[in-house]
């Protein structure tokens, strides 16, 4: 539905992706173009905002996005953390020859190696503890996998080299060590995933030796008109992202499914009332 008389770009019955965060528009951050970075952001599912586990959701026209009569509902679901992945690296600078390091295949590591796959980068290395998930990786197109307590791993990494990017995804301390470690002088680290502890101890004056750039990155902004191709036009597959799909009346056996994993578990979708999925 749509319900202003100025709403232009969509129509009754459209099917639409829905961007969660809705920035303030006017703050220094909004009108530079980084409106990720919004203070007075109103984010679905982020504290005071309710989540979209509703029949009818209000949303600005401008933040929901039409979808191609091929894409499913789930497909436009997953643009979410998809677009994750681009602004990460977006930021990163992932390009054709570009040997990235990604730690963590959860669904966000995940994401982020379709991503670089499809920016052209040539090796994508992926590290993660549970050997699941690297299996996933491997099977979404990563050249080579690790499991992150290997010994010697450093050493194992550095037949990528040079390693010109590292997405760290896990948001563990020894995961942002070793993200520092194995990136080439002159890389870059981009730290994606976030942990419980507010703090981190990291070999700073290392990477400052190599000149490794740290840089942080929050959300995204400007990504979902980019996820929405890259996904229309086959150019990335998510189908091998979900593991487990559960009806709108199983919310709460879902989410603790997705809390801690059971079964494997790495995206878990919560179908709509009244939505099956095409994938």
């Amino acid at each position: 539905e749509y319900g202003a008389d100025d709403v232009t770009t969509l129509k009754k019955g459209s099917r639409v992706a829905v961007e969660p965060g809705v920035p303030c528009r006017t703050c220094t951050y909004c009108r530079s173009g980084s409106y990720n970075l919004c203070p007075d952001v109103v984010f679905l599912a982020t504290p005071p905002v309710d989540g979209s586990l509703t029949t009818y959701l209000h949303h600005p026209a401008d933040f929901c996005y039409e979808m191609p009569d091929h894409m499913s509902y789930e497909e436009g679901a997953l643009l979410e953390p998809l677009s994750v992945g681009v602004q990460a690296c977006r930021l990163s600078g992932v390009k054709a020859g570009s040997h990235v390091l990604i730690t963590g295949a959860g669904p966000v590591g995940l994401v982020c190696l379709l991503v670089a796959k499809a920016s052209g980068a040539t090796r994508v290395i992926v590290s993660d503890l549970m050997q699941n998930r690297l299996e996933v990786a491997k099977k979404m197109g990563a050249d080579a996998v690790f499991l992150s307590n290997e010994e010697n791993l450093l050493s194992k990494l550095s037949q990528f080299a040079p390693i010109t990017q590292t997405l760290e995804c896990s948001g563990a301390d020894p995961a942002l060590v070793l993200a520092i470690r194995a990136t080439s002088p002159g890389g870059k680290v981009v730290s994606i995933g976030r942990g419980a502890k507010p703090f981190q101890n990291i070999p700073l004056f290392e990477a400052a030796d190599k000149e490794v750039s740290i840089m942080g990155s929050f959300r995204y902004h400007d990504t979902y008109p980019t996820a929405l191709e890259l996904v229309g036009t086959g150019k990335i597959n998510l189908k091998g992202l979900v593991t487990h799909r559960f009806s709108f009346e199983e919310a709460q056996k879902a989410f603790e499914v997705a809390e801690v994993g059971k079964d494997g578990a790495i995206k878990v979708v919560i179908q709509g009332v009244g939505i099956h999925s095409k994938l």
